[in-house]
């Protein structure tokens, strides 16, 4: 799969281990999206926003607005989408506040196990399918998903709820919810990791529950932070003795050893991520950068977009 074929889906999860670049990649993703001709929106799941801020943009909140040309934000709450969804549900205002604003429907709400993931990603899926005018509302829908668990805890709950709930209106949504979420066509999962051994480790625990658990289609890896490789292992062999002379030399030397060193381990790391996870792969530069926003982002995008053919193919 190349990255055309990534962005042709109407619905791409960006998820991974917590800190190891995922709004980013889905910044940089919303990005080369954009410049193709799509209408993007990129949803973050009861986060505090990042995506907008890495595009330049003030936080969307709850209501969808423009980042950048061709890409929008928003922010997905519990609360929100109940409401969106109770409107959807009753059409009538005046019907919504007379019944999901009663205390005590408002208490059982919060205690129906896996409402509030149920309304959020049901939130996100109606604005994946879409249409109006004849064509869908949104080209892309890139999703910034919550970490690891959380994540896989938010898309089990249409099949969970195939297997608890009888018919209705609930089960219902839930059928439409569950067929877009596996169907290939529609929708991918995209990995993000860090060349660390936790990261790695989680990232291939994480591919197992998407294939045995939730049976989504998975798409890409991500590999993000990757040091160059400066020194040959002759050359880093040299900076040993060196290490101990005067500065600046010393000092000079023992950081290039530190940066061998971390280059030789990312190098072990990735290649047990690509060992173990059947899935095309990008790599993804250590960027020497204090301050993340746009410049990374358009960093970062640009090595996606250079990606040798077959790296996500």
């Amino acid at each position: 799969m190349g990255l055309p074929t990534l962005l042709e889906r109407r619905l791409v999860i960006v998820t991974g281990k917590g800190g190891v670049g995922k709004s980013t990649v889905t910044a940089a993703l919303a990005l080369l999206a954009a410049r193709s001709g799509k209408r993007v929106l990129v949803c973050e799941v009861n986060a505090q926003e990042r995506i907008a801020p890495l595009l330049g943009a003030p936080a969307a909140g709850h209501a969808t607005r423009q980042a950048r040309p061709g890409i929008s934000t928003v922010n997905v709450t519990p609360p929100d989408a109940m409401r969106e969804y109770g409107l959807m549900v009753l059409r009538f205002r005046t019907i919504y506040e007379a019944v999901f604003e009663n205390r005590v429907v408002k208490y059982f709400l919060r205690v129906v196990p896996s409402l509030a993931e149920l309304v959020m990603l049901g939130k996100i899926l109606h604005e994946a399918r879409t249409e109006e005018r004849g064509r869908p509302r949104w080209d892309l829908v890139l999703v910034d998903a919550p970490a690891t668990g959380h994540a896989v805890q938010l898309l089990r709950v249409p099949s969970a709820l195939l297997d608890t709930v009888p018919g209705g209106p609930l089960r219902h949504d839930a059928e439409w919810m569950e067929a877009m979420l596996v169907d290939p066509a529609q929708t991918a999962i995209a990995l993000v990791t860090l060349p660390e051994e936790m990261p790695v480790n989680e990232a291939i625990e994480l591919d197992g529950q998407i294939r045995e658990v939730l049976g989504m289609p998975r798409a890409a890896l991500f590999v993000n932070a990757m040091p160059d490789a400066r020194f040959t292992p002759e050359e880093a062999a040299l900076l040993a003795p060196l290490a101990a002379a005067a500065p600046p030399l010393g000092p000079a030397a023992q950081a290039g050893r530190l940066q061998a060193l971390r280059a030789e381990q990312a190098g072990r790391y990735l290649a047990r991520a690509r060992a173990a996870l059947d899935l095309p792969t990008c790599v993804l530069p250590l960027l020497p950068i204090a301050e993340w926003g746009p410049a990374a982002v358009e960093e970062i995008a640009a090595a996606i977009a250079a990606a040798p053919p077959g790296s996500l193919a």
